[in-house]
């Protein structure tokens, strides 16, 4: 009886790591972001401005819905907040494309742009899963020169959405 349960236990040690590197990793905070014109995270990530560790995961720019940073609320990438850190600033036209790089796709309520203090257009997916990219045509209007574009990703089934802010000058 003994050596049976000794026999049991050395099995089941063996079998333990194997299973342990077999089993899913949890879910990462990975799904989105804006990558033209490149946003902040973009630029992190291409090494176009120096980043702490943002740049290794562009698309984790996630918080609550309703907020207007740039970093979702995450102090871990705080730094996206810093006006003054050397941003690149894009030229676009009045109307521009805003392309979505998104690396899990959740089903959409809304995407969201602000510039100038002002929401400036807004897509209603209804609840959609949308494709790998996405894309926007938005119009500035009579916003002209450089602006700071708040792009916001709103979740159809959580409390969470995705942000990315894009410094362009509107010509």
């Amino acid at each position: 009886m003994k050596s049976k349960k000794m026999l049991a236990v050395a099995i089941g040690a063996g079998i333990a790591p194997l299973l342990a590197v077999s089993l899913p990793v949890g879910s990462a905070s990975a799904h989105g972001y804006i990558s033209s014109p490149p946003s902040r995270q973009a630029q992190c990530a291409a090494g176009t401005v120096s980043c702490g560790s943002i740049k290794y995961e562009p698309q984790s720019v996630e918080g609550p819905k309703g907020l207007t940073s740039c970093s979702g609320g995450n102090a871990a990438f705080a730094e996206l907040n810093n006006d003054s850190k050397g941003w690149k600033v894009t030229p676009v036209s009045r109307t521009t494309s805003f392309n979505w790089r998104l690396t899990a796709r959740h089903a959409t309520s809304t995407w969201q742009y602000y510039a100038g203090g002002r929401k400036i257009a807004e897509f209603n997916d209804g609840g959609a899963r949308p494709g790998e990219t996405v894309t926007h045509q938005v119009n500035f209007g009579s916003l002209t020169g450089k602006q700071k574009v708040l792009a916001v990703w709103n979740i159809a089934d959580t409390t969470n959405a995705f942000y990315a802010c894009v410094d362009v000058n509107v010509s």
